[in-house]
Formats: C-alpha cells, structure tokens, sequence
C-alpha cells in the first residue's frame, strides 16, 4: 500500500527550535505507512486581502498547493504567550483563503506541541485546535501530544534521545495513520 502524503507544518520559524527538531525527529520515527513532508511557512508574506487577486503572492499559491496535495496535515508548534506563534495563524490564514476554497477543507489534521515548560505548549496545541475547527480540519482527538521539558529531550545536536517520547511519537503517529484511513478510504 502507498504510504500517505503527510505536510508537516512547523510553527517555529528558528532553526534550532525544539518545534523543528521535533518535527526532523518524526521523520525517522514515522511508520511506513506515512511520507511526511514539511511545508514551509516561513516567506508566507501576511495575509492580507487587497493582495487576493487573480494573481495574488506566488508563496501563497505555492503553500496553498502543497496543502491541497497532502492527504493529512500534521502540526508541531511552540507555545508564545500562551497561544501558537504568528507565523502559524499567518499560514491558517493564507490556506483558509480565498473565501470558499480553502486548501484545509476537510483534511485530517493532529498537532504535537512542544514547549521547555511544564505543560507541553498545552494552551498552544488547544489554541490551534480551535483555529483548525474553524477552517474545517478534522483534527484527531486522541491521543493529545504535549511535550514537556523540551531540552531534556534533545542532545546538543538536535537528535530525540529520549526513547519515551519516541515510543509516544510512533503510538502517536500510527494512530494518526488510522485517522487519516478514515479519511482516504483506506484500510
């Protein structure tokens, strides 16, 4: 069976982001039955209506097609000040767009948070949920992901060492997998 298409979007714009490293980590973590592929967000210019014409930013265009071309949407982001970094609302906001084609419709969606803190980026992932409901991702309910004490979880390069979580990653993952059959028709 041919893996799932998987965007990874990443919320932090910063190479060396424990969001980023994460989102490196699945990679080699993820199941056979997923591709995961990034999609950038990071030369998004900022949602702004006036620029929605017949021929609006190249980079949208380019965003909104590598999220039309993916068959799940899987979200790993920090948290700042309690909700997900700008970058993040800007890319919902350009793939919600324009009225009554959003590239998001219907696809299957999960979020990861990540965050140094206590709770794991919790406001943010929930933050992000509620922005995903309101442009029709089906995001999956269960199991939640966030990840605590982000630096205890990476050596100095940026590999997961923390061989918990990366059982967590791949349960997390190949439930996600299930999710998106739901989705595809697969079984």
């Amino acid at each position: 069976m041919k893996p799932k298409t998987i965007g990874v979007i990443v919320g932090s714009l910063r190479k060396g982001a424990y969001s980023r490293w994460l989102a490196q980590s699945l990679y080699e973590i993820a199941p056979a039955s997923l591709s995961l592929r990034e999609i950038e967000i990071g030369a998004l210019p900022h949602y702004n209506q006036d620029l929605e014409t017949t021929s609006p930013p190249e980079a949208w265009t380019h965003f909104r097609q590598q999220v039309m071309g993916s068959e799940g949407l899987l979200f790993v982001t920090p948290e700042y000040n309690r909700s997900m970094p700008g970058a993040l609302k800007n890319a919902l906001d350009v793939g919600s767009r324009p009225w009554g084609q959003s590239a998001w419709s219907g696809k299957p969606a999960a979020v990861i948070s990540i965050s140094p803190g206590a709770l794991g980026g919790m406001a943010a992932n929930h933050h992000l949920r509620q922005v995903m409901y309101a442009v029709n991702l089906s995001a999956m309910t269960y199991p939640e992901a966030y990840l605590h004490s982000a630096g205890a979880l990476f050596d100095l390069d940026g590999k997961l060492t923390n061989q918990d979580t990366r059982a967590f990653l791949l349960q997390f993952l190949q439930t996600f997998s299930e999710w998106t059959d739901k989705f595809s028709g697969s079984k």
